[in-house]
């Protein structure tokens, strides 16, 4: 198969000729008709992530067809057009019992844990715990973002998040996750202040239902300006793009018994929340880490009934053959919205 590979952390990456997976016994394998390309994966080429052994074949928002199942697998037929959550739990532990397989101690996470769908063929694990079965009207570029970046903000949005009609909603950063969060929002109700330092992500955020747009004023500022916005501070806020300052004005911002959802990958030791306004207003610090299997239909009967688009976050497509040219440039300024890689054996 053809296969996006690197050897050293920040070096090299080479689209080469590589032995196709096999599935295990709990594992399907997939022939990938489209990958996201996410700002997690360049995290992982950057060496942040412990999970990964070199060397390594990244990518881990996918969809695509089984070609193959492992001798366990009970609920998939090869022919079946299937994603995944990035975070696949075991099924056995006390997290997977209790349904949260998202923080599951023992998670496959294709791209981190195990080589990824930068490639024609992925092989995954624990198939009849987290499968998600693609509806047939929906296309492969889209399934494949339902993986990480859109399923996450539905997540934190929705379950963490406990959003509500007529709420104000601030979202600081831009991306695919914050695009994401503003769609999911708007979709439930909510109103939405936006800030990004980029031009074309705010134009973008406006286009996809944000009311209100901010750039990326000082944390000070920021938070004033959002508060006045909202009339007194939004009920809920997110830092989507794991940035020390936009947690902190997140924070800041927030009316008394607010919530701040971080689902943005922050930098270690280097994160300073404010308590005092934790404590003063009672404010709940939450995490968003993916999203469980069994939480996708209702997701997916918003997008079915055109609540919600995701399509409208992908501004680029590209071939296997370009990912060593743009995974690295995830780390600099890039065009706003969500890139997927569509052409997987050139």
């Amino acid at each position: 198969m053809r296969a996006a590979i690197f050897s050293e952390f920040q070096g090299q990456i080479s689209v080469v000729d590589l032995p196709e997976p096999a599935a295990q016994p709990d594992g399907v394998v997939v022939r990938a008709e489209a990958t996201g390309l996410c700002r997690s994966d360049w995290h992982g080429w950057m060496g942040h992530d412990p999970d990964i052994t070199l060397p390594h074949v990244p990518g881990h928002e996918l969809a695509g067809v089984v070609v193959e199942i492992g001798s366990n697998v009970e609920l998939w037929a090869v022919g079946d057009r299937v994603t995944v959550p990035f975070v696949a739990g075991c099924g056995r532990c006390e997290a997977c019992r209790s349904g949260d397989e998202q923080v599951c101690a023992d998670q496959f996470q294709p791209g981190f844990t195990a080589w990824g769908s930068f490639a024609e063929y992925v092989a995954l694990r624990y198939a009849d715990r987290n499968l998600v079965r693609v509806p047939e009207q929906m296309g492969s570029a889209v399934a494949a973002l339902l993986g990480c970046r859109f399923a996450t903000a539905y997540r934190g949005v929705v379950a963490q998040g406990r959003v509500s009609s007529g709420e104000w909603v601030a979202v600081h950063g831009c991306g695919g996750v914050g695009l994401a969060a503003i769609m999911i929002a708007r979709a439930c109700g909510a109103q939405v202040v936006a800030i990004d330092p980029d031009p074309g992500a705010r134009a973008l955020a406006k286009s996809l239902g944000a009311d209100v747009v901010y750039d990326d004023i000082s944390t000070a500022d920021r938070s004033t300006a959002v508060r006045q916005t909202t009339g007194g501070g939004p009920h809920l806020s997110f830092d989507a793009a794991g940035n020390p300052a936009a947690l902190a004005a997140s924070v800041e911002s927030l009316r008394p018994r607010g919530r701040h959802v971080q689902i943005g990958l922050l930098p270690a030791n280097q994160t300073t929340v404010p308590m005092g306004a934790v404590i003063g207003r009672e404010l709940e610090i939450l995490g968003s880490h993916g999203m469980q299997a069994h939480r996708y239909p209702e997701m997916l009967e918003m997008i079915l009934d055109g609540r919600l688009k995701p399509e409208g976050l992908i501004t680029r497509t590209i071939s296997l053959s370009e990912v060593p040219e743009a995974l690295p440039r995830m780390g600099e300024a890039h065009e706003p919205g969500v890139t997927v890689v569509e052409r997987m054996d050139r």
